[in-house]
């Protein structure tokens, strides 16, 4: 098996909205991640959760970016180009 794997996870052009609501669901699945599996480690395992809030701070402020762009695209009647990928590698 190859050691690294990239799989695209998104690729296409968009309307605004459409962008905005792929985007969306994806940044507040990353959120609620964050907010809900990490706080349970932290409760039944004591773990730090400093991370996990940092990592939410950072997910609002890039989702509050991408509402500005996609209100400027709406504004201007334009589409968008959105393409993402996934890099998956063995840590050994």
């Amino acid at each position: 098996m190859k050691n690294d794997q990239i799989f695209k996870l998104i690729d296409g052009v968009f309307t605004p909205a459409e962008a905005g609501k792929v985007l969306t669901a994806l940044i507040n699945s990353k959120i609620n991640h964050h907010n809900l599996e990490d706080f349970s480690n932290h409760i039944r395992f004591n773990n730090d959760l400093s991370h996990s809030k940092k990592r939410v701070v950072e997910l609002t402020e890039t989702k509050e970016k991408i509402k500005n762009l996609l209100e400027v695209a709406e504004a201007n009647g334009v589409n968008l180009v959105v393409n993402s990928t996934i890099e998956i590698s063995f840590n050994e």
